[in-house]
């Protein structure tokens, strides 16, 4: 198998397992310290995944925050934040949207390929858009690809389709899952993972690394391959 950077999946989620609620308004999962515990891993990353649909629903900067870890990034000959990364089917991707006007690192668009020729012209020079292939191979060849450009270490930020596609195809190195101390209780908002055959089955457990309360919450660390990093 062809290389591909070290991955790990970062997620928040309700008690039963809800990435937000049913409506339209962003529910917040976690809180300030935690906020600053993930902006400390972006600054780790060589880039930051996240699905269309959260480009579109959540509006993301997806920027390191702090302005000593920007600094020290920038210290080290990197761009203050990681290269933005997302994956689209449909190519219906806004180019007013804060992935491609905040923030000077890199952005990359990988998509099917009927739908490059159209994707490059709507965003023109705000990003470069990627031939990602077919379906059942996306995101392995997603991964070779950053791999090739010099990415050694991908964060993976959602939403709920991405981190199934990671997870079922075996590509996570690392799960970093923050739960919040409440319910969500509606069916019709969207879970942290679809249905699927995962490697991680009672046969085969997923190894529990790390626990740590964070205020309010509660962040759980898996190692999911024998690439998993402690640091």
């Amino acid at each position: 198998m062809a290389d591909r950077p070290y991955t790990l999946l970062s997620c928040s989620m309700s008690l039963d397992g809800y990435l937000g609620g049913a409506s339209e308004q962003r529910l917040m999962l976690s809180n300030e310290a935690d906020f600053d515990r993930v902006d400390e891993v972006r600054a780790s990353c060589d880039a930051i995944l996240v699905g269309a649909t959260t480009v579109r629903k959540d509006n993301p900067r997806l920027l390191v925050r702090d302005a000593p870890r920007r600094r020290a990034r920038t210290a080290a000959g990197l761009p203050a934040s990681p290269a933005k990364v997302t994956v689209t089917a449909r190519g219906d991707l806004d180019p007013h949207c804060n992935f491609f006007t905040a923030g000077d690192s890199e952005k990359l668009v990988y998509c099917s390929t009927e739908t490059v020729a159209s994707l490059r012209r709507r965003l023109g020079p705000l990003a470069t858009v990627v031939d990602a292939g077919h379906s059942p191979r996306r995101m392995r060849r997603v991964g070779e690809d950053l791999h090739a450009r010099g990415i050694r270490r991908l964060m993976v930020e959602g939403g709920g389709t991405v981190h199934t596609q990671f997870l079922t195809d075996g590509l996570a190195d690392e799960l970093q899952l923050v739960v919040a101390p409440f319910f969500v209780g509606d069916s019709r908002a969207r879970r942290f993972v679809d249905d699927g055959r995962y490697p991680w089955c009672p046969d085969h457990r997923a190894r529990l690394v790390e626990t740590r309360a964070i205020g309010d919450v509660v962040l759980l660390r898996y190692a999911l391959s024998d690439r998993f990093e402690s640091a």
